[in-house]
């Protein structure tokens, strides 16, 4: 067999010694470091004994920055020129202002010490503590500056050595109040500790292994804790916490020295195995990083799903036992865990309309689906929230359009919907005048699909109410007709939908409301005024006091009328409206109306506007005029007027009238009106009103009145011939044949 010969490696020391040297970073002009001024003097010793006495050295200025970690022996680590630099009332400007506006917490985020107290009232016990403190000794006392920096060291070893041999005292039966007040009492110490340079006093104080909140949560779940249990934290995890701790000083080693730190014991943390130690681990160096950098949210968001990953390690073998041991069932030992998932989860939140907006919007589908009004009404209160802030809603408007139409997908029944109490404050986010019309559309196109039956509760009424008026509102001079329309068209559905049962005046009041709420939009109030009809003729049937109410109902429709602004429209509204009456018997009412109507024909213009587009008036006009005809058969003459004074005053502003040029629409009245008059000549008219006189009764076929509609007749008869005579032979046969067919029908 071949032999092997070994060679050492070729080595390049002047590229290793580069290699170690510490990386050099550009310090902006603004920026404070507390190396930049610094001479540093590089110092060569032997090591020595831990005790003994050091030996000669040599020093020589450079400007080369040495170890941190080693200068630390010496009392020039940068963390303790910091704070020799923090105490000097000349601190530089920069470094107060210098931190970056993304580098802090605001008011807005509520802090540790608020959820200390709420989870100390919240996990409460009567059983008797205890807890070890930290009995300091006279070699931890502070070295002044002039100290000599041998002295400094032996003082530091031998409080090391102090650390080793263990100077504690554990007290016992301590109250939770007492408890908490040796807590803080350790904190003190630890601060005092550490800003007087006792750091290795500041060790011991926060190696304690009962000196944290999850100690004392867990004494209070019955959880006894000792040093030997699993649950405590070890001086190793403890080295972690002040690993943690010292976060913010790493900005002034490096500039990703913070990140790179939060990542590194994010991946530390791992390692621990008790579940519910690690999550408060995890909660505190959360909390450390909100401090020093909230908007890296790198660190958070793994800290929260190795929580998610780490939780199924509650089935396992090792904690299962431990609990039988301590004798904890699953649901008091999962309760430990809340305030630290709660923790994690505001900071991973902090300051996220967009990430978290997201979110909700996927996970409140699952909440509909899954769960009752009570949890959906939960998601919609958190939204409000975090979105309500700054007005962060105004950027996530599609987002939130998305909930509301997932939440309508799921709910239908409206009583449900709105008992939510936080449905209609989570409507009032839409601001924006486009967006929030549009989710009321939504609203109302749900509730006309799925409402089955009319409704009277007040919850939904009163909602809806709201949402409609906010889509009437929106109507400006620049609307367009068809958007007038469709929203008209959701209102008047709603309309449709409310019922009082027989309770008129409930009902005759709710159109009184929606009256003055969408006064701007005709179409409804066109629909308001055929539903006060209509409730006027079903009183005939249910109401005692049938007479008092029409005319209420009449009432309504007289003032109502004369605010629209389509005049066929205000004139088949008379025309109704006197028909409502003249049924009721309310025969005053029913004349008002019709001579509101005659009265309002001279005002028709000869074109009108359909769809854009302007069309002669005269076939409506002509129409509408057939239609007051046939009502007049049954309208009985007033007493105080003359023998048929409407069908007269009808005539005459026909007569009166300007139509089109070489049109006939006027001959063609005449001629309709023939008819009319030979149904009144006869002793038993074509129809009747029930309980209403007509002239056939109050006449009693007198022979005046005959005479009087002979006379009537003879009149339009002779303005029928005198147009003839204008006319060519073609045109006359055709209004003759009409003439006739008109009188035979």
């Amino acid at each position: 067999m071949a032999s092997v010969q070994w060679h050492s490696r070729t080595r390049k020391y002047e590229s290793e010694l580069h290699m170690c040297r510490l990386e050099v970073l550009a310090v902006e002009f603004s920026e404070y470091h507390p190396l930049k001024a610094i001479t540093v003097t590089d110092s060569k010793s032997r090591r020595g004994g831990r005790k003994g006495s050091t030996s000669s050295s040599s020093s020589s200025s450079s400007s080369v920055a040495p170890d941190p970690l080693s200068s630390m022996l010496y009392g020039t680590d940068p963390l303790s020129l910091f704070a020799a630099v923090s105490e000097t009332p000349t601190l530089p400007h920069s470094i107060s202002l210098g931190r970056k506006r993304e580098e802090e917490v605001g008011s807005d985020f509520e802090p540790w010490s608020s959820k200390r107290g709420e989870i100390l009232s919240r996990f409460t016990t009567t059983e008797k503590l205890s807890i070890n403190l930290f009995m300091g000794s006279d070699k931890s006392k502070a070295s002044s500056p002039s100290s000599a920096v041998s002295e400094k060291v032996r003082t530091r070893l031998e409080e090391l050595d102090d650390l080793e041999e263990g100077s504690q005292r554990e007290l016992l039966n301590l109250s939770q109040q007492d408890y908490v007040n040796r807590i803080e009492e350790l904190n003190q110490s630890l601060k005092e500790a550490w800003g007087s340079d006792q750091k290795v006093k500041a060790l011991k104080i926060i190696v304690q292994p009962k000196s944290s909140l999850l100690t004392l949560i867990m004494h209070i779940s019955g959880l006894v804790v000792n040093s030997s249990s699993k649950f405590c934290v070890s001086v190793l995890q403890a080295l972690r916490y002040v690993e943690a701790a010292l976060l913010k000083c790493n900005r002034f080693l490096t500039k990703s020295g913070i990140q790179e730190m939060l990542q590194r014991l994010t991946a530390m943390i791992r390692g621990i195995g008790d579940p519910l130690v690690a999550v408060y681990a995890r909660a505190y160096l959360c909390r450390v990083g909100m401090e020093v950098a909230p908007h890296l949210k790198d660190s958070l968001n793994k800290n929260f799903f190795d929580l998610l990953a780490s939780f199924r390690q509650v089935h396992g073998e090792s904690v299962q036992n431990q609990l039988v041991l301590q004798r904890v069932e699953i649901p008091i030992y999962l309760t430990l865990y809340s305030p630290a998932i709660h923790w994690i989860l505001q900071c991973v939140a902090y300051r996220a309309p967009e990430d978290y907006i997201n979110c909700a919007e996927i996970w409140v589908e699952f909440t509909c689906r899954h769960f009752t009004k009570r949890e959906v009404n939960t998601v919609l209160a958190d939204i409000i929230k975090h979105i309500t802030p700054d007005r962060a809603f105004e950027d996530a408007y599609p987002q939130l359009q998305s909930v509301i139409k997932k939440i309508l997908t799921y709910f239908h029944d409206f009583s449900v919907l709105f008992s939510m109490e936080k449905f209609l404050p989570f409507l009032d986010m839409f601001q924006k005048d486009s967006v929030r019309v549009e989710v009321c559309k939504s609203i109302m196109e749900v509730f006309i699909k799925h409402q089955q039956e009319p409704t009277r509760d007040p919850v939904i009424l009163n909602a809806l109410l709201h949402v409609c008026k906010t889509m009437h509102d929106s109507v400006n001079a620049l609307t367009l007709d068809d958007e007038k329309r469709a929203l008209s068209l959701l209102i008047n559905g709603f309309i449709c939908m409310v019922s009082f049962g027989r309770d008129f005046e409930q009902q005759l009041s709710f159109c009184v409301e929606a009256r003055a709420t969408f006064c701007n939009l005709e179409p409804v109030i066109i629909h308001l005024i055929h539903t006060v009809n209509q409730l006027a003729m079903e009183t005939r049937h249910h109401s005692r006091k049938t007479a008092a109410f029409v005319r209420a109902c009449a009432a309504y429709g007289f003032i109502t009328i004369p605010s629209l602004t389509s005049i066929f429209s205000r004139l088949n509204l008379y025309l109704l409206s006197g028909q409502v009456a003249l049924a009721n018997q309310c025969l005053s009412q029913a004349d008002a109306f019709l001579k509101a109507a005659v009265s309002l024909l001279p005002e028709v213009p000869r074109t009108i506007s359909i769809e854009g587009k302007q069309r002669s008036s005269e076939p409506f006009l002509l129409d509408f005029i057939n239609n007051f005809l046939s009502t007049l058969l049954v309208v009985p003459d007033h007493p105080e007027q003359g023998v048929l004074y409407l069908v007269r005053g009808l005539l005459n502003m026909v007569q009166d009238y300007t139509w089109e040029d070489n049109s006939d629409a006027k001959i063609r009245v005449y001629i309709s009106a023939l008819p009319l008059l030979g149904a009144m000549s006869q002793e038993s008219y074509l129809y009747t009103i029930p309980k209403v006189d007509s002239n056939e009764t109050l006449y009693g076929g007198d022979p005046k009145f005959i005479a009087e509609i002979n006379k009537l007749c003879e009149t339009l008869i002779g303005q029928v011939l005198d147009h003839l005579k204008g006319l060519g032979r073609d045109e006359v046969r055709y209004c003759v044949s009409k003439s006739i067919y008109t009188l035979q029908t």
